[in-house]
């Protein structure tokens, strides 16, 4: 026989062995390269890579218990009751949610605070169970494999099989959904909402509130409210609002419950941060504030700041980009040369020079970026805190045509760096979630102007609150506002 026809035999009896009735879902699925042990121990492997990228876990004990006891009560009616499940509230300001396979769930410190009840908060997590019971990232990976089945079957009966497979696997595990997969996870997170008596219109609700935040977020940025952020929910997660509504009017098989637990989850989440962690920068207004580091730098007037876990990048509507980050490894040479022959060694340099910024060594320089959408001017900056030991980067890019005109504004933000005092950084105080009551008088604009929040408070406190564009405020009602 021939070694074409070996690899189509393999892939075939393969294909058939590997197709199992998966019990939460009730089809068959293909699982055949992936077996839950292997999903196990990915999880345990990538828990700690996850946690760490998100710059750490939440550590405010009685939330973490209230989400562990959520998880663990909707796990336990699930179909897979016996595994080890771990809950995760990650230490960021993204909306997100998702899981790992092996029982790995994860919920953001930012989608918390947008939640307003114990059901729309369960509603993300019995859907993240779902995606792990109905083992979508088995199906994926094993489909992957019988994909690039020629490629394997040969590497097998050739002799030549290389490669990683549970970094494939893992990697595979955090990729986009399908959206037959979503609508699985839907069902079955519907399902176990319904089994630990939920009130299940909570899901669609929730979902309507995670799409009108996605729109305000593009608002802020000036970016298009299609587009999809690739830190946001939607961008692993490409749900409908139908489909959801589809998922929970399936009467036949849920039954629809009271408890909503809106008080008690808002009373939980009174106090709490919100937006980024100080330790981890803060914006306040054109301000990037670094308390643990230690530093601070005003961006121009119209910039749009964003607060990524290693970098700060901030746009202008005109094309013009400002990007700051840390240097991984400590330079204590001259600093032209750092520039020339280690960060951007091979690339076309001039303009070099040395520059004092507030008593710190710096240097920066000037290159060119052709490309076929136009030309653009890149001017680096380079700061040396030998306090701390730490090297600071700026990038400046601007279109050709406006970069006379912007390099005034660049300069203004390179002087602005400045390294902070003890007394400085204890006065940098995190934005809070505060929970009040509705009193007579209140309006939407009353309470949204007192929020601590630079632009869009309204807008900012509908979204929160879930209240429709012209919907009033009703006297006692507990709302959410923004503080320092």
């Amino acid at each position: 026989m021939s070694n074409y026809f070996k690899i189509i035999l393999f892939c075939c009896l393969f294909g058939l062995l590997g197709c199992s009735i998966n019990p939460a879902t009730g089809d068959r699925s293909f699982t055949g390269f992936m077996s839950l042990k292997d999903e196990i121990n990915i999880g345990r492997r990538e828990h700690p890579k996850i946690v760490k990228a998100y710059g750490g876990a939440y550590k405010e004990q009685r939330l973490n218990r209230y989400i562990s006891k959520i998880g663990h009560a909707l796990s336990r009616t699930s179909e897979l009751p016996n595994i080890k499940w771990t809950f995760t509230i990650l230490d960021t300001p993204q909306i997100n949610a998702f899981a790992v396979p092996g029982g790995y769930v994860y919920v953001t410190r930012g989608l918390i605070s947008l939640a307003s009840s114990e059901a729309e908060i369960s509603g993300v997590i019995a859907h993240e169970i779902g995606h792990i019971t109905a083992r979508h990232t088995a199906q994926r990976y094993s489909s992957s494999m019988v994909t690039s089945g020629l490629t394997m079957a040969a590497g097998i009966f050739l002799g030549s099989i290389a490669g990683d497979v549970a970094d494939l696997a893992s990697n595979i595990a955090v990729k986009s959904y399908s959206r037959s997969q979503e609508f699985e996870a839907d069902t079955l997170g519907v399902r176990y909402l319904s089994r630990n008596g939920y009130d299940l219109t909570a899901v669609p609700k929730f979902l309507s509130k995670l799409r009108e935040n996605s729109k305000l977020e593009a608002k802020r940025q000036k970016s298009d409210p299609l587009r999809v952020d690739s830190t946001d929910i939607f961008a692993t997660h490409p749900r409908t609002l139908d489909r959801v509504k589809r998922a929970v009017k399936n009467k036949k098989s849920f039954k629809q419950g009271q408890r909503t637990g809106s008080i008690e989850y808002l009373k939980l989440i009174h106090n709490m941060p919100y937006g980024h962690n100080p330790d981890k920068g803060i914006i306040k207004g054109r301000l990037f504030v670094h308390s643990k580091l230690r530093f601070s730098f005003e961006v121009p007037p119209n910039y749009v700041i964003l607060n990524y876990p290693n970098r700060v990048v901030s746009r202008h509507s005109n094309g013009n980009i400002i990007q700051f980050d840390t240097a991984k490894k400590y330079f204590d040479g001259p600093l032209k040369k750092y520039i020339s022959g280690h960060w951007l060694s091979k690339k076309n340099i001039t303009e070099t020079e040395n520059i004092t910024v507030n008593g710190m060594e710096g240097a920066t320089a000037k290159l060119q970026l052709k490309k076929r959408s136009g030309n653009s001017e890149i001017r680096v900056v380079v700061i040396r805190n030998n306090k701390n030991n730490k090297i600071y980067r700026f990038i400046f890019k601007s279109p050709k045509l406006i970069t006379a005109e912007s390099s005034l504004n660049f300069r203004k933000t390179t002087y602005s760096f400045r390294n902070l005092s003890e007394t400085d950084t204890k006065k940098i105080k995190p934005n809070r979630i505060q929970i009040i009551p509705v009193k007579s008088g209140d309006t939407v604009k009353i309470l949204s102007n007192i929020m601590n929040v630079n632009r869009f408070k309204e807008e900012t406190f509908r979204v929160l609150n879930g209240l429709a564009p012209s919907e009033k405020l009703r006297e006692g009602r507990l709302v959410k506002i923004i503080v320092d």
